[in-house]
């Protein structure tokens, strides 16, 4: 016996609409009266009272009780034994709507329906030859009516339990459950919440989910395409022929769903939209978790099953506010780090590399889906699916686990700034905009030839918002780096005058990108403790990293592209200008509170002509090297947190290329050349293990309290000296001489350790002049006594040597 399908089947009762909100379904065309025109008068009398007893009524003639015809009566048997049933036609206007990809309820036409004459049963087969319903009793064999369209009318009591179809294609005869009898598996809830805009889940509503429905097993399919005058299902199960699987709409949502029995992970799939101007679109699921690999462009079917081996790491990684604590990140492109690996293989090295050189997360340039490899990711298809060149999603799992066993957060790039107008993604989805703005003056993105996002429609909003939650979520993400901030917060950004639309106020200011900004933070922050969410802003807005409640962007933190581009431009200069951009390097800390600040150097600055970070030094290739280092000592040191990006760690000569990645080669050289390269990763990994041990580099970075200068005066020498603090006022003092001389006996002033001790010792604890890191060796011998000499608006001081083109670091003995 089949087993009945439980919210599909509508055996027993006409069926009385889903929730698109179709009426009830009859079979008009094959209806009879079951009321005759002889039947007896059973109209009562009017009673008489009193002693007169009422006449006698004769007898009214037997009339039997009335008969349901049979519509099997009589009917043909095949030779298979199949019962042939009269047809259940439909009006050739609703099959031509049917079969042509244009009905918003075909539930209410295909599937099983009751009615008064008995169940209709219809099907959409097309390229089949027979179809037979299968009830486990009886076969019985529908009547093709026009176009694949096959009809039936069953007994009432032929379908009580569920049936089967047994579809016959050349010749053979293929077994299939019915998906058109079965309700919809996206709940009136979740289209509540997409309504309003506020289901932070929306991967879990939207999207393909293998499903099991009254033990038959298959694939719940529902997209939102509100401006769609139809929608099919097409995939790689149906030969790319969606005509057998319309979906219904679920109404004023703007969902449309089905139920695909008997398939399932794997599967690629598309949505056919037919568009209100008669057009037809082939569209991946924006709600994707997996992708084919480009350049294929359907999406995957796919569910986790990995387990997590990262419980100690999520319980304890909120627990030190970011800005409070070390934060040192390592920005990686994946696909080029060691080209050719996958996410499994990168997870046995790049971890383990990371950890090795001491930073405290690494920084994953997007691992979002993107069809051109020459974007590094920047232009997103699959906001929901990991880039399926590294492998699947349980893949990209267990590297995120594998860095967090290895004691390191992950941070992956999210751009929802934009996105590529491929005809096959985003773009008029529906045939319309509908993810972008319809004014084309906000819609075109004119730096990198996207679209932007309608931040003020409610259900875009969501789609991004949820999006963020998911990444924390699905994948345990640590932190989220929101590219191109400054093009979202105004309306102007890279457009001339008469190019852009002013906000409601006549200001240039996008406030709805402003809100769907807090929104997203406030969400993430509350749904994943412990992440951290970092702005890529290159701009004045106030605000940036304030919380939410405080009219805040409520970011943890910002990237400070000021700094960057003020200390590069002055390393970039010939020493003896240097003293002619002394401020480049000292107004950094005139703002340095008003955020709280990131320090980066990212893959911005080493490609596009822009040159590796050792490339833009000047002078010979030992003073280029010695300045590359002498930057990130003073880099490490200066309030903020730090971000290097891959292949400046050993100071590669060549701009980063996507297609060969960091040259790894330059590190095989043998001494004295090793040092050249492997000596500057040598003095990465001290400066992140002193600066993990070393409270007063990180524990202040957002407190004035926590930073004095010395000297940053002294422009004529190229010097900078200032001192850090942590709250218990242990100082670290800094001194970069930026000249390529000797600077002996040069005095600075130092902070006094305690009250009663002015003679106290220092030690260098750090010095990039250092042999082993390829330096010539010229420093400080240990301790350094200071006296009581007052220097500097200090009571104390030293006569230290500075080494030329390096940083020294000091530390109380």
């Amino acid at each position: 016996m089949l087993k009945a399908a439980t919210g599909g089947a509508t055996h027993g009762g006409a069926r009385t609409g889903s929730a698109a909100g179709g009426g009830a379904v009859t079979d008009a065309a094959v209806a009879v009266d079951a009321v005759t025109s002889d039947s007896p008068d059973l109209t009562p009398k009017p009673f008489a009272p009193g002693p007169v007893a009422p006449e006698p009524v004769a007898p009214a003639p037997f009339a039997p009780d009335p008969v349901t015809p049979d519509p099997v009566a009589d009917a043909p048997v095949a030779a298979d034994g199949a019962i042939r049933v009269p047809e259940a036609p439909l009006a050739p206007g609703e099959v031509e709507r049917l079969v042509g990809g244009w009905h918003h309820d075909p539930h209410g036409l295909l599937g099983s329906h009751d009615s008064a004459t008995g169940t209709a049963v219809r099907v959409l087969r097309p390229l089949a030859e027979r179809v037979v319903v299968d009830t486990g009793i009886a076969r019985y064999e529908l009547t093709h009516q026009q176009d694949g369209f096959f009809t039936g009318l069953l007994p009432r009591t032929a379908v009580t339990e569920g049936y089967l179809l047994r579809v016959t294609y050349a010749g053979k005869e293929f077994e299939q459950e019915d998906g058109y009898r079965f309700l919809p598996t996206v709940g009136e809830t979740d289209l509540h919440l997409i309504g309003e805009g506020r289901h932070e889940q929306l991967w879990q509503a939207l999207g393909s989910h293998v499903r099991v429905l009254d033990g038959v097993a298959g694939v719940a399919f529902s997209v939102w395409a509100p401006n769609a005058s139809g929608v099919r299902l097409v995939g790689d199960f149906n030969g790319w022929n969606g005509a057998a699987h319309p979906m219904r709409s679920l109404g004023i949502s703007g969902v449309w769903e089905l139920f695909v029995p008997g398939i399932g992970e794997g599967t690629s799939y598309k949505y056919e939209i037919a568009t209100r101007d008669g057009r037809r679109l082939q569209k991946a699921d924006p709600l994707a978790r997996a992708a084919e690999c480009p350049p294929a462009t359907a999406s995957v079917v796919t569910e986790s099953h990995y387990s997590w081996q990262d419980a100690e790491w999520m319980a304890s990684r909120g627990r030190l506010p970011h800005h409070q604590g070390p934060f040192s990140v390592y920005e990686v492109h994946l696909p080029s780090w060691r080209p050719g690996l996958s996410y499994r293989q990168l997870a046995e090295v790049l971890p383990a590399y990371v950890h090795d050189l001491g930073f405290t997360h690494v920084e994953l340039m997007p691992v979002m889906q993107h069809p051109f490899d020459g974007s590094w990711g920047y232009q997103v298809t699959g906001f929901y699916a990991p880039t399926s060149r590294l492998g699947s999603p349980d893949d990209f799992r267990f590297l995120v686990d594998a860095f967090h066993q290895a004691g390191i957060g992950v941070i992956v790039d999210w751009v929802p700034a934009h996105f590529p107008k491929d005809e096959w993604a985003l773009a008029q989805f529906d045939g319309a905009p509908l993810y972008e703005p319809a004014d084309p003056r906000r819609a075109e993105h004119p730096d990198w030839g996207t679209l932007e996002f309608d931040y003020g429609r409610t259900e875009v909003r969501n789609f991004l918002v949820a999006n963020a939650v998911y990444w924390g979520e699905e994948f345990h993400v640590d932190g989220l780096r929101v590219d191109a901030v400054a093009s979202m917060l105004y309306l102007d950004y890279s457009r001339e005058n008469g190019e852009w639309a002013p906000n409601e106020h006549g200001g240039r200011e996008n406030w709805d990108a402003v809100r769907f900004l807090q929104e997203m933070n406030a969400t993430v922050y509350r749904r994943c403790p412990g992440v951290v969410t970092v702005a890529e802003e290159s701009t004045a807005w106030t605000g940036v990293t304030a919380p939410t409640d405080h009219g805040g962007l409520g970011f943890g933190l910002k990237w400070n592209m000021g700094w960057m581009h003020d200390s590069l431009v002055y390393m970039s200069k010939e020493p003896v200008h240097r003293k002619f951009h002394h401020n480049e390097m000292t107004f950094s800390m005139v703002y340095a509170y008003s955020e709280n600040y990131v320090l980066p150097i990212s893959h911005d600055e080493v490609v596009h002509g822009k040159q590796a970070l050792v490339s833009k030094m000047p002078g010979d290739w030992w003073q280029q090297r010695a300045n590359h280092r002498a930057y990130l000592g003073y880099m490490w040191a200066h309030p903020g947190k730090q971000l290097l990006y891959m292949g400046q760690e050993f100071a590669q000569g060549a701009e980063w290329d996507h297609h060969e990645g960091p040259q790894w080669w330059v590190l095989d050289e043998q001494w004295p050349a090793h040092a050249e390269h492997a000596g500057v990763r040598d003095l990465v990994r001290d400066l992140n293990r002193i600066y993990q041990d070393t409270p007063a580099l990180w524990q202040q970075d957002t407190d004035p309290a926590g930073f004095a200068w010395l000297d940053g005066g002294a422009a004529d020498d190229n010097v900078f000296s200032f001192v850090r603090f942590d709250t218990m006022g242990r100082p670290l003092v800094c001194v970069s001489n930026f000249s390529p001389v000797v600077r002996h006996g040069y005095r600075v002033g130092l902070p006094t350790v305690r009250a009663d001790v002015r003679d106290a010792r220092w030690l260098e604890v750090l010095n990039t002049d250092t042999p082993v890191y390829g330096g010539g060796g010229i420093g400080n011998p240990d301790p350094i006594k200071a006296e009581p000499v007052e220097w500097n608006g200090r009571d104390t001081s030293a006569e230290l040597t500075l080494p030329p083109l390096a940083t020294i670091w000091l530390s109380p003995a």
